[in-house]
């Protein structure tokens, strides 16, 4: 049961009975930074198998916390809340003035060569929209899509497993964003139920996608707050 979790110390692993960790990163009167395990929602969903979540389990040892982005279930990694509507709108407001660098690590099918551009980035700039028939899936749509970013760097190939691990910079949004600029690449993430052929899902237990870095000045303070977070793959 979420009232079964106990106030814990920032860095600590927090849990009830059954529940998959979840780790306070850093915590201060203004804002909580969190590590959310894949296979958790990050807010409820619709049905009352789908109540369980971090913002529910957070919101057991600080009342106050708001939701400010969200990550895919699959998708484990940082998150960020807001103590108070007040923090939640000023948060919001980074978000939205993108002054919150993020940054992910992931791990794709098959070698994808380093982009040729200085510092070995590449940018995929590709538009994005729901496909209604399939909901919740997303396409790229060149039509109606939305203006869709992100920036990607091969960190490493592993010759034995025919993948490579990538670092992802979205400069958007979207949701599914990553996964589907990955795929449109053509080296789908590993483990990924949505947007992977069947083979590639089934060479991972679980989506192999990790919110890795978070970087911003701290609202309240004005002082920089950059925390990170390796990925347990």
């Amino acid at each position: 049961m979420i009232s079964d979790i106990k106030a814990v110390r920032p860095g600590t692993p927090a849990r009830a009975d059954s529940i998959p960790l979840f780790q306070i990163i850093h915590a201060d009167d203004s804002l909580l930074v969190l590590n959310k395990p894949a296979g958790l929602l990050a807010v409820p969903g619709r049905g009352e198998d789908k109540q369980d979540c971090l913002s529910r389990r957070v919101q057991s040892l600080y009342p106050d916390a708001l939701i400010v982005h969200r990550l895919d279930m699959a998708t484990s990694g940082l998150m960020l809340m807001g103590r108070g509507i007040a923090m939640q709108r000023a948060l919001g407001q980074l978000f939205e003035r993108r002054e919150v660098y993020k940054r992910y690590l992931a791990v794709v099918d098959g070698r994808l060569a380093p982009a040729p551009e200085p510092g070995g980035w590449g940018l995929i700039d590709l538009p994005i929209a729901v496909d209604w028939p399939r909901r919740p899936l997303r396409i790229i749509d060149a039509a109606s899509g939305k203006p869709s970013q992100t920036r990607w760097r091969s960190v490493a190939f592993d010759a034995a497993a025919n993948s490579t691990r990538v670092e992802l910079e979205p400069l958007t949004g979207r949701s599914h964003q990553l996964r589907v600029h990955l795929q449109a690449l053509g080296h789908p993430i590993l483990g990924d139920a949505l947007y992977a052929p069947e083979a590639v899902q089934a060479r991972a237990a679980r989506l192999l996608l990790h919110a890795c870095a978070l970087r911003l000045l701290h609202p309240a303070s004005g002082a920089l707050l950059s925390v990170e977070s390796p990925p347990g793959f």
